[in-house]
């Protein structure tokens, strides 16, 4: 009897145990979470507005914002060069002296002359104001022969004068040509000639015409370069440029657009276009090579989404809909860039676009979104 109590108290026991195990089997929160672990994981991104421009990079060289080569305006032999390759200058500063002994001469030759139609004037004025002023006192008691003979003397004398001052002015002039200066503020980067070279005129042919240095401003330095024929309608004065500079361990600076051409070249189908870059420390020398990036195309506050979200070409893409489900929206792209898309039409700001390969995946399908960032934005 005893026996029989135990065996029934045991399989009671196992009973009760299989039940409560089952239940605990078939709990609602326990599938929710078999459910949720099922579910694939997908990356989003979602639509947001971009400022959108393309970019283009273009090779370019460095070259001086203002380059001559200084002459001399009389021929002469240098007597002294106060300057040599490196040196910077000022506008107005003497760089050489030149020897020209005749025009001493000629100065002084001139300057005597002046003095002495200075005093032939001073005689003639004064003979000629006398008779003035008696003839005033005194009518008729001048004849009038005498007194236009003697305005006509004083009429030349003034001439001759005039042309005396003229004559000096002249040789002063060119005196001071044999003082050669700084045409503007820069740096000499080349000395043609040494004390004791003749120097001929710059006005004579340039076959015979030596300069005596080069002066270059490089405190403000030109860059060229050729712009495709595609963009040049996007190229405008004061557009900021990027300027790299691997000379410099690939130094990034920073310059504007000052002019270009407005032209098309017929056999390369570029424009040429001119920015203008500061160089108040002189660290950029001329004839560096440069690569100018600059901006072309530009959408501001476009609607966009990463590139990885459409393939080339693509007329929809998939997008997670607020039920957590996969839908693919027809669309209408634009302008491409190298990290986003243009969107035109089919999606609004904030839909979540899915990125990567769907393939796995079924429109309709319950996803688990995770919200992340563009691979082209890493």
């Amino acid at each position: 009897m005893r026996m029989r109590l135990v065996v029934g108290l045991v399989v009671a026991s196992v009973v009760v145990g299989a039940a409560i195990l089952a239940r605990s089997w078939h709990h609602p929160a326990n599938a929710h979470g078999a459910d949720a672990a099922a579910l694939p994981t997908v990356a989003v991104v979602k639509v947001s507005r971009q400022d959108l421009f393309k970019e283009i990079s273009v090779p370019a060289e460095f070259r001086p914002y203002t380059d001559v080569e200084v002459h001399a305006k009389v021929s002469g032999f240098v007597k002294q060069i106060s300057v040599d390759i490196g040196d910077r200058v000022k506008a107005g500063q003497l760089l050489a002296t030149l020897e020209v002994p005749e025009l001493t001469d000629e100065l002084d030759s001139v300057r005597a002359a002046l003095r002495r139609a200075e005093a032939g004037y001073r005689d003639a004025h004064l003979a000629y104001t006398r008779l003035l002023a008696v003839n005033k006192e005194h009518p008729n008691l001048i004849a009038q022969q005498d007194l236009d003979t003697a305005e006509a003397k004083d009429a030349t004398a003034d001439g001759a004068l005039a042309a005396a001052k003229a004559d000096v002015g002249k040789y002063e002039t060119l005196v001071s040509y044999t003082r050669i200066t700084a045409p503007f503020n820069g740096v000499v980067t080349k000395r043609f000639a040494d004390p004791g070279a003749l120097i001929q005129a710059g006005t004579a042919s340039q076959t015979q015409a030596m300069p005596l240095v080069r002066v270059s401003d490089n405190t403000l330095l030109r860059l060229d370069f050729p712009i495709s024929v595609d963009y040049v309608g996007d190229i405008k004065s004061g557009q900021p440029v990027t300027v790299r500079v691997e000379s410099l361990r690939g130094r990034e600076l920073t310059g504007k657009i000052a002019r270009f051409t407005d032209k098309v070249d017929d056999s390369t189908r570029t424009m040429i276009v001119e920015a203008e870059v500061p160089n108040p420390s002189l660290e950029l020398l001329p004839g560096m090579y440069a690569t100018v990036t600059l901006k072309t195309i530009e959408h501001p506050h476009a609607l966009a989404i990463p590139i990885e979200a459409a393939a080339p070409g693509a007329k929809s893409v998939f997008v997670v809909d607020p039920a957590d489900e996969v839908q693919q929206r027809p669309v209408s792209l634009g302008m491409e860039t190298a990290s986003a898309r243009e969107v035109l039409a089919g999606l609004n700001e904030g839909d979540r676009v899915m990125l990567g390969n769907p393939e796995q995946l079924r429109v309709g399908q319950k996803v688990d979104p995770q919200l992340t960032e563009s691979l082209a934005a890493q």
